[in-house]
């Protein structure tokens, strides 16, 4: 009888230490399943993190996937302003944004900007970005009606030379208050081209300083209009040096690239350490990097040099790729895909139902993959994420 007794609790014995060993090692290998679930999600979340506007990929990524082809190809365009077609390139066409120049303000108030970009804004089922070209100075489009403004903004190079960059700051500041005030979130400045000689075409609008002092200027400008939040936008990389106007003609550079290592880039990397949201590329052609292709429309400058060697990882701008300097080396009216393929995100176009068109038959017919659309329009809505617009 004691025999049969012990070997019962012989029994009982083991099966307790087998099932305390068992829910050990399960408990274990749960919290060993949600350490790695911890790391994993850590990782996207660190990946994410060496983006500027990283930290809204996931959001924006939930949107996109409900978004259709059509939706996130109008995202990547910023259309020139007509009040008249404004509602029905957003209904039909989805417009990302719009581009206002002087003429769009001219006989208007201040209360009449504003309705008239809030009833736009009420049609669009995604934000809109609106954007001027308010640099100051020599490029004003706002400021040199008095409905607006009792004098036009000067030059950021004349405010500096009169007070420094306390008087900068002041009017700097001013400015994106004015603009914000109008529903203006973008604008196209400052221009971040070295030129310290006034016979260059683009002197009158450049800080007119070496690259250092020039990165400088480009590093405070940034940080004011980020703290009141408004974009801002660098331009016009690579860097203009003392070329031409591509409005009007083809400005090839043949500048050594050490040159533009060593001096044109130097404002744009100080932008971007500031995390400035947007740049713009120029449509000169930089023979050094792509003697093939205007830089708008070129992945060794785009991807090659403002992505990867200078890490960029914010929105990409083409200048108007309707300009004279574009439509002759885009052959077949595909300016709007080598754009994208290159690596632009938003197009600035006059010619928006075309390339917009254009863009869509590409995918279609697998000249442009979608993912490389989503990747663009990512960047966009995180961007708009970023600075509240919705």
């Amino acid at each position: 009888m004691k025999k049969k007794l012990v070997l019962i609790l012989a029994i009982i014995i083991t099966l307790l230490i087998i099932t305390i060993s068992y829910l050990l090692i399960s408990e274990n290998n749960e919290a060993n399943k949600n350490k790695n679930e911890l790391n994993s999600t850590k990782e996207i979340e660190e990946d994410y993190s060496k983006y500027i506007f990283g930290k809204y990929y996931k959001e924006t990524k939930k949107d996109i996937e409900k978004m259709s082809l059509e939706e996130k190809i109008g995202q990547l365009f910023l259309v020139r302003y007509d009040s008249n077609l404004v509602d029905s390139y957003i209904k039909n066409y989805h417009a990302g944004g719009f581009i206002l120049f002087a003429k769009d303000f001219q006989n208007h108030t201040k209360e009449s900007i504003k309705q008239g970009l809030n009833h736009h804004l009420k049609t669009s089922k995604y934000p809109l970005i609106y954007a001027v070209d308010e640099e100051g100075g020599y490029v004003t489009r706002v400021s040199k009606y008095l409905a607006f403004r009792e004098s036009k903004f000067l030059s950021p190079k004349d405010y500096f030379e009169q007070g420094g960059y306390e008087l900068l700051e002041k009017t700097e500041r001013e400015k994106a208050q004015l603009l914000l005030s109008l529903g203006i979130n973008l604008n196209l400045a400052p221009v971040a081209d070295i030129s310290t000689n006034e016979d260059d075409f683009i002197y009158n609008r450049s800080f007119g300083h070496n690259a250092n002092e020039t990165s400088l200027f480009i590093k405070h400008m940034v940080h004011y209009a980020n703290e009141e939040n408004i974009s801002s936008c660098l331009k016009h990389f690579p860097g203009y040096g003392n070329n031409l106007d591509t409005h009007t003609g083809v400005a090839i550079d043949n500048r050594n690239y050490e040159n533009f290592v060593e001096n044109d880039y130097l404002p744009f990397i100080s932008g971007i350490e500031e995390k400035v949201p947007c740049i713009l590329v120029s449509h000169n052609i930089i023979t050094s990097v792509d003697p093939e292709y205007p830089s708008s429309l070129s992945k060794k400058v785009i991807t090659g040099e403002l992505r990867e060697k200078l890490h960029y990882t914010g929105i990409v701008i083409t200048d108007d790729l309707d300009m004279d300097a574009v439509t002759s080396y885009a052959e077949n009216k595909n300016a709007a895909t080598l754009a994208i393929n290159a690596g632009a995100d938003l197009i600035i176009t006059s010619d928006f139902v075309n390339m917009y068109k254009e863009l869509l038959q590409k995918v279609k017919d697998g000249s442009i993959s979608e993912d490389t659309i989503d990747y663009a329009v990512q960047r966009i809505l995180s961007w708009k994420k970023a600075y509240k617009l919705y």
